[in-house]
């Protein structure tokens, strides 16, 4: 039998093992799992739910504004609760709660119905007048409720990913491995369309309900499915039975340097462990460089999300079961997968000129930022084509996804591991709170356009509505850009002391 110190000289001749990798796979699939979940109401609720409870733009507003705020508030607890709970089982009720609530909204249908004193779908279908109006009301809040589960759960997958990544990769690393399970919400978005309008027309075919419900069910399942994986596979790197001694002094080699002395070695090493109290987080400029990049970028990609099918029905005609739609809303995400390449960026640009993770980063977010300026000529192309916005929303979307990668990443550059997931929190509570004000925002500006047959810039109606926005989503990344420059121009380590 090989003693320890065999084994560990086997370990270190051995080539490294890559497990890490396969983490970065489980948040990957998290992540896809994630986003298929939120995309269920978006891409059922105008052609499926609304007729069923008579929903208006505003109704559906309410809903994903709802459930951004939740999302947003949520996720300034939600960091804070992974670095309390750790990664593995801090992911773990996450993914539970999220999966539950996912699933709970196939009870809407059925609880309006009770609570209304209806008997089916065709019933409710059929309502006019007040009893109209009250189908409307109950549901709305039944969607919410089972929205606000679903956005409690939502708000742990980032803190706990990103922490995760900053457990398993070292900075160089980060934000290429942050792209690649960050793009898990860009195929998530992708085989949404294909799947869930399909799945729910089967089911509505066959007679289970009206279609939808089962349709939430069943990609709500797959979260529990994931839960096995994670509770099997996970363990910290110095733990884990698949990481070899190779890959974990790969892993951890931003903790070397040969030139420290014991005592800046040990110093270093509390200031990993040291935890910030956390309303002291927001003393540092660090916190709200974060906060605004945030704020000012992610309502966009959730706008995009939560309502480009209902803009394809509005503006072209085409509902999101129809193969045009599918095939228009395929192609856009398709695009965005462009993003995997945006989180290798920062790593080029390191290694060619030898910058600080830092301005590497900041170099390559000003790049993206660029890029949604495109979005400000979606609506005018679009007279032209349906394709022209979009690929130009594509490639928006990518340059989101791209931007988003790296500015998680520059959480893990600046702050300790025992605060990581906390600021993510705080900057997914910041994104939070823009979803809510542009999904709020757009549901009564688009009924208030048709209804007023509004005019902007030689557009009217619903159109001149999505215009405004468009201009909106634009410009936002590079004001958020420098906001950020001007909070943190330089990179700067945050130091604790235990």
């Amino acid at each position: 039998m090989k003693s320890a110190i065999e084994r560990k000289e086997n370990a270190m001749l051995a080539k490294a093992s890559n497990f890490r990798w396969f983490i970065c796979v489980l948040l990957f699939f998290a992540t896809t799992v994630n986003y298929m979940d939120r995309q269920v109401l978006s891409l059922t609720w105008k052609d499926f739910i609304a007729p069923e409870f008579h929903w208006t733009d505003t109704d559906y507003g309410l809903i994903t504004a709802i459930f951004s705020i939740v999302y947003a508030v949520a996720n300034l607890f939600a960091g804070r609760f992974i670095d309390w709970m750790g990664t593995k089982k801090g992911y773990l009720w996450a993914i539970f709660i999220w999966s539950l609530g996912a699933c709970l909204h196939a009870a809407c249908g059925w609880a309006t119905e009770h609570t209304v004193g209806l008997h089916n779908a065709a019933e409710l279908v059929s309502a006019t007048g007040a009893i109209a109006s009250t189908v409307a009301i109950t549901s709305v809040y039944y969607f919410i409720a089972a929205r606000i589960i679903l956005g409690l759960g939502e708000a742990g997958n980032f803190p706990a990913a990103i922490k995760v990544t900053a457990e398993y990769f070292p900075k160089r690393d980060r934000a290429y491995a942050t792209s690649i399970f960050n793009a898990g919400a860009t195929v998530g978005a992708l085989i949404a369309p294909i799947s869930i309008p399909p799945l729910a027309r089967y089911f509505q075919k066959i007679g289970v309900g009206n279609g939808w419900e089962m349709a939430f069910i069943v990609i709500g399942a797959l979260g529990f499915v994931w839960m096995g994986f994670w509770m099997f596979f996970y363990q910290n790197p110095a733990k884990s039975k698949y990481v070899n001694e190779k890959e974990l002094a790969y892993i951890e080699q931003d903790n070397t340097n040969p030139d420290e002395t014991a005592a800046q070695k040990a110093e270093v090493e509390d200031s990993e462990t040291a935890t910030i109290p956390f309303w002291k987080c927001f003393a540092y400029p660090q916190t709200w460089a974060v906060i605004f990049g945030k704020f000012m970028t992610d309502g966009v990609w959730w706008f995009f999300l939560f309502w480009i099918p209902a803009y394809i029905s509005d503006v072209y005609g085409y509902a999101t079961d129809t193969p045009t739609a599918q095939m228009l809303i395929f192609v856009l995400y398709a695009i965005t997968m462009l993003s995997i390449y945006g989180g290798k960026l920062p790593t080029i640009i390191i290694n060619r000129t030898g910058k600080n993770p830092y301005s590497a980063r900041m170099q390559a977010m000003f790049i993206f930022a660029l890029f949604p300026l495109l979005a400000i000529l979606a609506q005018p192309l679009g007279n032209y084509s349906y394709w022209w916005p979009v690929i130009i929303i594509g490639l928006a979307g990518a340059a989101h996804q791209s931007w988003s990668a790296n500015i998680y990443s520059v959480v893990g550059d600046m702050f300790p591991k025992s605060t990581i997931a906390t600021i993510i929190g705080i900057g997914g509570m910041a994104g939070g709170i823009s979803s809510f004000l542009i999904n709020m925002g757009s549901g009564i500006l688009f009924d208030h356009a048709a209804e007023t047959n509004m005019k902007f810039m030689g557009f009217e109606g619903k159109p001149a509505g999505y215009f405004i926005i468009f201009c909106i989503c634009g410009v936002s990344y590079l004001i958020g850009w420098c906001i950020m420059k001007l909070l943190v121009p330089k990179y700067k380590i945050i130091k604790v002391e235990k």
